[in-house]
């Protein structure tokens, strides 16, 4: 994408769920000024989910590290 290009709506297929999903002009415009160089390949709410899982093994790990470097040094 570059400045230059116009945005069209575009439909793509979520690679998660297979609903189909619309990549708006708006979004793409804004990815474009973001320098993102790939298009979305989830819908929303497969990107929701992923996200959510994300965020849970991170807290997951955080409070693992946490319990476990617990040390009594005082």
């Amino acid at each position: 994408m570059n400045n230059t290009t116009e945005f069209k709506d575009e439909v793509i297929t979520c690679k998660d769920c297979g609903t189909e999903f619309t990549f708006s002009a708006k979004d793409q415009a804004f990815y474009d000024q973001m320098g993102f160089k790939n298009k979305p390949v989830r819908c929303k709410a497969c990107r929701d989910k992923k996200k959510a899982e994300r965020n849970h093994n991170n807290n997951n790990y955080n409070n693992n590290y946490n319990n476990n470097n617990n040390n009594d040094w005082n």
